[in-house]
C-alpha cells in the first residue's frame, strides 16, 4: 500500500487526481493523507468526491474515507472496466477534471467506453471544454487512442449545469515528440457570454486587439442561449503547424472586463514570445500521457507547481524518469523515458 502526503507540492487536487488515474492504470492501491491541505477549504469537495467515485466505478475499487471534507482516502482498485458511465458533479465543480481522472485508465481498457459528464465545463482553475477539444485531445489522438468530446451545454461557475459526452476507443499509447510548434496558422479570440451584457464581451475583445495586435476578423462573440446561470469566458486559440494552444480567463463579478482580457493576453504573449509548442497548463497533462507511453519529449515554459507535483506523483506508481533541462531562461525541455 503506497502512502502519499497530499500536502506536498502544490497541495491541491492535482496529486489526488493523478494518484487515482495511475492507481487505476497500474492496479496499485494507495492511501492519501492531508488531502488538499494547501487550500483554504481542505479535504474532498464535491468535484473531488465525484472524481473519487468515478475512479471507483471504472476500477471496481474499494474505498475508505470517500465523503465530503475527508482529508484521508484509501483506494484499492480491483479490475478495470470499459463501458457506459454517467458522472455528475452536482454543483458547478469541474466535470472536465473528473474526466481527466478516469480517462487515462479508459485508454487502457479492453474495449470502448462512452461517458456522460455533468457539472462545470468552464471553470476557473480547471481546463475548460475548449482546451480539451482543441489542445489536449488532438495530441492524445496522435498518440494512438481515439477520443471525441461533444458539448451539449456549457456550465459556468457558480450555477453549473453543463453537460458533455465523451467516446473513448482505446489503443496503445505511442511516444510523442514536440520540439517545436511550427508557424502560427490561425489566431482566434472568442468571448463567450451567458446572461452577461454584450458590452462586456466587446470590451474584452477590444483589449485583446490592443494588447496582442489581433485583427477584427480574429475576434468574435458567442452568446449562450441555454445556460443555468450567468457566465463569461474569454478564450485565445493559437493554432500552429504542430500543436494548438488555448488560453482562457473567466469573468468575475467586480473585476473589469479589461483586466480579465489583459491577464489572458499576457499569458498568450509570453507563450508566443518564448516560441515553445506547449504552454504551462498543457504541460502537466501531456507529461502524464508521455509517462503512460513510457517515452516522449517537448519544449515548454518554466514548470509550475502542478507540473512538479506530477513528476513527484509519477514516482509512486511508474518506473519512468522525467528530466527537465533549461534551454534558455524562458524555455525548458522535458523528456520522459521508461526505465
Amino acid at each position: 500500500m503506497i502512502r502519499i502526503d497530499g500536502s506536498k507540492g502544490e497541495g491541491g487536487g492535482q496529486v489526488l487526481r493523478t494518484s487515482l488515474a495511475l492507481s487505476l492504470v497500474t492496479g496499485t492501491p494507495f492511501q492519501m493523507v492531508n488531502i488538499r491541505a494547501g487550500r483554504s477549504k481542505p479535504g474532498l469537495l464535491r468535484q473531488h468526491l465525484t472524481a473519487v467515485k468515478a475512479a471507483a466505478a471504472v476500477g471496481d475499487a474499494e474505498l475508505e474515507g470517500a465523503e465530503l471534507h475527508s482529508k484521508e482516502l484509501t483506494f484499492r482498485p480491483r479490475s478495470l472496466k470499459a463501458g457506459e458511465y454517467h458522472f455528475a458533479v452536482g454543483t458547478a465543480g469541474s466535470a472536465t477534471l473528473v474526466l481527466q481522472t478516469v480517462l487515462p485508465a479508459l485508454l487502457k481498457a479492453s474495449g470502448p467506453s462512452m461517458l456522460v459528464l455533468e457539472g462545470g465545463t468552464h471553470n476557473p482553475a480547471a481546463p475548460p471544454f475548449d482546451f480539451l477539444t482543441k489542445a489536449y485531445l488532438p495530441l492524445l489522438r496522435r498518440m494512438g487512442p481515439s477520443v471525441e468530446a461533444t458539448l451539449e451545454r456549457p456550465g459556468f461557475f457558480p450555477a453549473g449545469g453543463g453537460k458533455f459526452l465523451v467516446s473513448v476507443e482505446p489503443a496503445p499509447l505511442k511516444p510523442l515528440h514536440l520540439p517545436e510548434r511550427g508557424k502560427v496558422l490561425r489566431r482566434q479570440a472568442t468571448a463567450l457570454i451567458a446572461q452577461v451584457p454584450y458590452e462586456v464581451a466587446k470590451r474584452e475583445l477590444e483589449t485583446v486587439g490592443r494588447k496582442l495586435g489581433w485583427f477584427q476578423e480574429e475576434r468574435k462573440v458567442e452568446e449562450v442561449k441555454s445556460s443555468a446561470g450567468p457566465g463569461n469566458a474569454l478564450t485565445l486559440e493559437v493554432e500552429c503547424e504542430h500543436v494548438t494552444e488555448v488560453f482562457t480567463a473567466f469573468g468575475e463579478r467586480g473585476v473589469r472586463a479589461e483586466a480579465i482580457a489583459e491577464s489572458v493576453a499576457e499569458e498568450a504573449r509570453v507563450y508566443l514570445e518564448a516560441g515553445v509548442p506547449v504552454g504551462e497548463h498543457l504541460c502537466d497533462q501531456l507529461m502524464l500521457l508521455l509517462a503512460l507511453a513510457r517515452g516522449g519529449s517537448f519544449r515548454t515554459l518554466p514548470l509550475d507547481g502542478h507540473a512538479q507535483t506530477q513528476i513527484e506523483t509519477f514516482a509512486h506508481f511508474l518506473d519512468v524518469k522525467v528530466s527537465v533541462s533549461e534551454v534558455s531562461p524562458l524555455v525548458r525541455e522535458v523528456e520522459v523515458r521508461g526505465s
